[in-house]
């Protein structure tokens, strides 16, 4: 999708980094804080906002809604129904995206009216393309609502783990906020080129994506017959691919286990090599928000580090809980914020 693009992303900078920031900002001080929902509130605001610019107020609260009603679907019960029993989660997914498509239709309507087609995602669906020509109505507002949980669901749960590491590594976390003390003052004037200065942010974000895939665990269907790894896999089979255990394989990290974010410094530690990096997965159907993810993380993680030392709370209760169900998550997360002076 072109405005998911890489390059796409990195001329909108400017406009994600003023929402990561407002996260940090409104970080609550010297108090043990459970901070998943309002990194999700954050990443929800930029990733709406950076798919529907001007228009993001109107779709935020059903975007929000979406993602409850994914939450409620994903809940694990005594019972596994089949996918045509109209279950009352389902039934709530259902309203929900039917809210957000109401919502959304007549912003594409005034759009295409007026020719003002905006220049952000949205935007880019209206425009027609070499491959596909005019997108009708109905295959835009049937896109959306997945692409827009997807760009804050899978990022909220990385930026759970990413927290938490700064917390439990602070001499990570220091190295971070030298980096991040060049970036600029107002958050709206960030460029790419100020993210490309910030290279052991990035890598200590794909270490802790290496270490903990939010996605831990991915399917893909083989479209023909074929070998693999000694096995016959036949035609139409699913295949289970699990990034959580292939980023433990020590013939492509060396101390696999450990967290050592240098790993992806040097040229061998390329996330471009195939097979090596599978937290957005590869290949043809690879994740196409990957770069607005990283640039995401990459802000919050340098933005929280220049202002703040992470601690976890005292006493021998877990700061969290690990989940597993659709994400590897740190369910409960509390963290506590001191400003670094």
């Amino acid at each position: 999708m072109r405005g998911l693009r890489a390059q796409a992303v990195a001329a909108r900078i400017g406009e994600i980094a003023p929402g990561t920031a407002r996260f940090v900002d409104q970080w609550p001080t010297g108090q043990d804080v459970e901070i998943l929902p309002p990194v999700r509130h954050a990443l929800a605001e930029v990733g709406v906002r950076y798919l529907f610019s001007e228009d993001a107020p109107t779709l935020l609260p059903f975007a929000a809604q979406l993602f409850v009603a994914r939450e409620v679907l994903v809940r694990p019960s005594r019972w596994v129904w089949p996918r045509w029993v109209p279950t009352p989660a389902r039934r709530f997914r259902t309203r929900q995206q039917v809210a957000f498509t109401n919502a959304l239709r007549p912003i594409v309507r005034r759009r295409r009216s007026s020719g003002r087609l905006g220049d952000d995602v949205l935007g880019e669906m209206l425009r027609p393309s070499s491959r596909y020509g005019l997108l009708p109505e109905e295959a835009i507002v049937d896109t959306l609502p997945g692409i827009t949980i997807a760009t804050f669901e899978t990022p909220s749960r990385a930026a759970g783990w990413i927290l938490l590491h700064l917390a439990r590594y602070p001499q990570a976390a220091d190295r971070i906020a030298a980096e991040a003390a060049l970036l600029p003052a107002d958050p709206a004037a960030t460029t790419s080129t100020h993210l490309d200065r910030l290279p052991y942010t990035q890598a200590l974000v794909r270490e802790v994506l290496r270490l903990h895939p939010p996605s831990w665990l991915l399917t893909r269907r083989a479209p023909r017959r074929t070998q693999l790894a000694g096995y016959t896999i036949d035609a139409g089979s699913t295949v289970l691919v699990c990034p959580y255990t292939a980023h433990r394989d020590a013939r492509e990290h060396s101390e696999p286990d450990q967290f050592h974010p240098e790993r992806w410094l040097d040229d061998s530690g390329s996330p471009a090599k195939p097979g090596v990096f599978l937290s957005f997965g590869t290949g043809p159907h690879g994740c196409e928000g990957a770069a607005l993810a990283m640039a995401m993380l990459t802000l919050l993680t340098a933005q929280t580090a220049r202002c703040y030392h992470l601690s976890e709370p005292p006493g021998p209760e877990p700061s969290y809980q690990v989940t597993t169900f659709e994400g590897l998550t740190t369910a409960g997360l509390r963290l506590r914020a001191t400003v670094r002076s």
